[in-house]
C-alpha cells in the first residue's frame, strides 16, 4: 500500500511518458477513424448547431441596430441586413423587428430540435458503438490469454479495465476529437467574422492566446501522473470489495467484520485524497483561463466603445456582435481545459486497456494446426521443464509415458508440481525445456480447441456459474440432452442431491454455488467434465472436499467412467493411489519415484513414508498389509 503522501500528491512523473503519450494518441486517432462515419455525423451537426448560433447572434445584433436607426436615425447608421437581403421600405420598425424575433424564434425552436439529434447521435456512436466494441475486444483479448497472466495481474485490476477504462478511453472521441475539431472550426469562423467586423480589435481582443497555451501545458503536465495513480488506488479498492465479498464467510469466522470496514475506509479515503488533489487543480484552470477571457472583454469595451463612438464601428452588428464572438471565442478557449482534462484521463485509461491488448499471446494456435477430432489418449512427457520464472524451474527433466486408458496418480507435497504438470497437458503453459505429446503428436501442434475438447478437467478448487445444476454440467457442451446431463450426473454420483433441489436440475444456484457443500459443487464439476466424454481426464484431488462415503460412490463411479480414457489424479489417498495403474511421485519438480501402489510400497522412499504417516483406520491397515 502506498504512502498517504504518494497517494495524495500524484507527482510522480514517468520519465518517458512523452514519446510514449504519442504512440497512444496515435493509435486512439486510428480508433477514431474506425468510426469516421458516426464521427462525421455528428460533426455535421455540430456545425449546424454553430451556424445557427452565429445567426441567431447576428438577427439579435441586426434587431439592436433596427431599433437603435429607428429612435435616432439622423445620427445612427443605417442596419446592415445579411446577404444583402433587406425588407421593402416601406415596412415599419416594428414590423421588421417583428420578423427579425420570428427568426430567432425559429432558430432557437430549430436548434433545440438539432441538440436533441446531436445528443442522440453522440450516444449512439459512443455507447453503442465505441464503447461495447472496445470492451469486447478487451474481454475477447482476456478469454485468449494464458493463465500466467491472470496469476501476475490482480482481479481488481482487471475489471477495472473491462469497465471504467474502456468508458474512460471514449473521452478522447467526444472529449477531445470532436471537442478539438469543433473548437477548431468554431475558432476559425469566429475569428474571419471578428477579422472581418474589425481586425485591429480582434488583434486587440486576442493577444492573451499564448497565455492560455502555456496555462493548459502547465496544467496536463500536473494531472497526468495523478490521474493514473487515481486509477490504481481504484484498481486496489475494487479487489478488495471482490476480495471481501469472495471470502465473507473467513471475515465473518474470524470476526473481523470491523477491520476489513476500517481498512476499506482507508483505502477509500487514499482514493478520496487523490481525486480531491486532481479535483483542485482542475478548478483552478478554468478560472485562470476565464479571467484572461475578463481581460479580453475589458478591452472590446475600452477600444471597441471608442470605436462605435467614433462611428467606425455599429453599435449591434458590429460591437454587440463582436462581443458575442468574443463571448463565443472566450467559452471555446476556456473549454479547452476541459478538453485538456478529458485527454489526460483518456490516455492513462486507453494506455491500461491497450496493455491488455497488447499482452502477447503465450499459448496460441500455430500457424497450421494439426487436427485431433478423437484422441486415444497416449500421453508422454520428454524432458519437460518448466517455470513460472525462467531461473526457477517448477519442473524439471520430467520424463515417462502413458498408455491409453490408463489410470495415473500423482502424489507429492505442496508444491512439488504436481497441478503444473497437469496444466501442460492442456496447454495451459508451454515447457520452456521439452515437448508434451499427445498419440505422439507435440501438443503444440495441434489445433487448440481440439487439444482442449479431448481433455476434461476438474479443478482442486471447483467453481460453478450461477446458473441450474444443469447448465453448469452442461457448461462444455450446451447443447447436451437432459439424458446426457442426467447419466454424466449419475456417474459422479451427483444426481441424488440434485433431484433433491427445489427444482431439481432447473434450481438457479446461488453466485459460485455457494448454497452448495464442498463436496456436491466438486461432483458437479465432475459430471461436468465427463459430459464432454473426453479422451484424457484430468482430476486435480477430486476426493479433497468429499466425505469417505461419498468417495467410494465417486470412486466405483469413476472406475466404470475411465473406462477407454485416460485418467490422471493428483492423490493423496491411498484407496485413491492403489487403484491407479501407474503412480507419478514428485518431490520439487521431480520424479523421485515410478510404479504401481505394490511397487512403491515394496521399496523405501516418499511414497512408503507418506502410505505409512497416513491415518491407520481399518481400510488403510488392510492396504498396508498391517492386519
Amino acid at each position: 500500500m502506498a504512502s498517504t503522501a504518494s497517494a495524495t500528491t500524484g507527482q510522480s512523473e514517468d520519465p518517458n511518458s512523452g514519446p510514449r503519450d504519442g504512440r497512444v494518441v496515435v493509435r486512439l486517432l486510428q480508433l477514431t477513424w474506425r468510426y469516421r462515419s458516426g464521427c462525421i455525423k455528428v460533426l455535421g451537426l455540430q456545425l449546424v448547431l454553430l451556424v445557427m448560433a452565429l445567426s441567431g447572434l447576428s438577427l439579435g445584433g441586426l434587431g439592436i441596430d433596427v431599433v437603435r436607426h429607428a429612435v435616432t436615425p439622423s445620427t445612427a447608421t443605417a442596419p446592415h441586413w445579411p446577404l444583402g437581403i433587406a425588407p421593402p421600405q416601406h415596412w415599419s420598425p416594428m414590423l421588421q423587428i417583428t420578423l427579425i424575433a420570428g427568426g430567432v424564434l425559429a432558430l432557437a425552436l430549430l436548434r433545440s430540435f438539432l441538440t436533441g439529434w446531436y445528443s442522440i447521435a453522440m450516444a449512439q456512436l459512443l455507447q453503442g458503438g465505441v464503447v461495447p466494441d472496445l470492451r469486447a475486444a478487451v474481454y475477447d483479448k482476456l478469454q485468449r490469454l494464458g493463465l500466467r497472466f491472470f496469476q501476475a495481474n490482480s482481479t481488481g485490476s482487471l475489471i477495472n479495465r473491462v469497465t471504467g477504462d474502456v468508458q474512460n478511453v471514449r473521452l478522447f472521441i467526444d472529449g477531445v476529437v470532436m471537442q478539438v475539431l469543433i473548437l477548431a472550426i468554431s475558432l476559425a469562423v469566429c475569428l474571419v467574422y471578428m477579422v472581418q467586423l474589425e481586425p485591429l480589435l480582434t488583434a486587440a481582443c486576442l493577444a492573451t492566446t499564448p497565455l492560455i497555451y502555456l496555462l493548459a501545458r502547465r496544467f496536463s503536465m500536473l494531472v497526468q501522473p495523478a490521474y493514473q495513480r487515481e486509477r490504481e488506488l481504484f484498481d486496489d479498492l475494487i479487489l478488495d470489495v471482490a476480495e471481501n465479498v469472495q471470502g465473507a464467510h473467513v471475515i465473518k469466522g474470524f470476526a473481523l467484520q470491523e477491520q476489513e470496514k476500517a481498512t476499506f475506509a482507508r483505502k477509500q479515503k487514499h482514493v478520496l485524497l487523490q481525486k480531491k488533489w486532481i479535483f483542485w487543480r482542475v478548478t483552478t484552470y478554468p478560472p485562470a483561463i476565464g479571467l484572461l477571457s475578463m481581460l479580453n472583454l475589458a478591452v472590446l469595451l475600452g477600444f471597441g466603445g471608442y470605436l462605435v463612438i467614433e462611428g467606425r464601428l455599429a453599435l449591434g452588428t458590429g460591437m454587440v456582435v463582436f462581443a458575442g464572438l468574443l463571448q463565443q471565442v472566450s467559452g471555446q478557449v476556456q473549454a479547452l481545459a476541459t478538453v485538456t482534462n478529458s485527454l489526460q484521463q483518456s490516455l492513462i485509461s486507453a494506455k491500461r486497456v491497450f496493455e491488455v491488448l497488447d499482452v502477447p499471446l503465450e499459448i496460441a494456435n500455430p500457424a497450421n494446426p494439426l487436427p485431433l477430432p478423437k484422441a486415444a489418449g497416449r500421453v508422454e512427457f520428454r524432458n519437460v521443464t518448466f517455470g513460472y520464472q525462467k531461473d526457477q524451474p517448477v519442473l524439471e527433466n520430467v520424463t515417462f509415458t502413458v498408455e491409453s486408458g490408463q489410470e495415473i496418480a500423482v502424489l507429492g507435497a505442496t508444491g512439488a508440481g504436481k497441478t503444473t504438470l497437469l496444466g501442460l497437458i492442456p496447454r495451459f503453459f508451454d515447457p520452456q525445456n521439452g515437448s508434451v505429446l499427445i498419440d505422439g503428436v507435440d501438443v503444440r501442434q495441434v489445433n487448440l480447441d481440439d487439444l482442449r475438447r479431448n481433455i476434461g478437467i476438474v479443478f482442486q478448487e471447483s467453481f460453478l456459474f450461477s446458473a441450474t445444476p444443469a447448465e453448469n454440467i452442461a457448461f462444455g457442451r450446451p447443447q447436451a440432452k437432459p439424458e446426457m446431463i442426467e447419466r454424466a450426473a449419475k456417474i459422479a454420483a451427483a444426481h441424488d442431491f440434485i433431484t433433491a433441489l427445489p427444482e431439481g436440475y432447473d434450481t438457479l444456484l446461488q453466485e459460485a454455488g455457494a448454497d452448495l457443500s464442498g463436496g456436491q459443487r466438486q461432483r458437479l464439476a465432475i459430471a461436468r467434465a465427463l459430459l464432454l466424454e473426453p479422451s484424457i481426464l484430468l482430476l486435480d484431488d477430486p476426493t479433497a472436499a468429499i466425505d469417505s462415503r461419498t468417495e467410494e460412490e465417486i470412486l466405483s463411479a469413476m472406475t466404470a467412467a475411465r473406462k477407454g480414457r485416460t485418467t490422471f489424479v493428483i492423490a493423496h489417498r491411498l484407496s485413491t493411489l492403489k487403484r491407479a495403474d501407474l503412480v507419478l511421485v514428485l518431490e520439487r519438480g521431480r520424479i523421485v519415484q515410478m510404479g504401481t501402489h505394490e511397487q512403491l510400497m515394496s521399496q523405501d522412499g516418499l511414497y512408503r513414508q507418506a502410505a505409512i504417516h497416513q491415518v491407520a483406520d481399518d481400510t488403510s491397515r488392510r492396504i498396508l498389509g498391517m492386519t
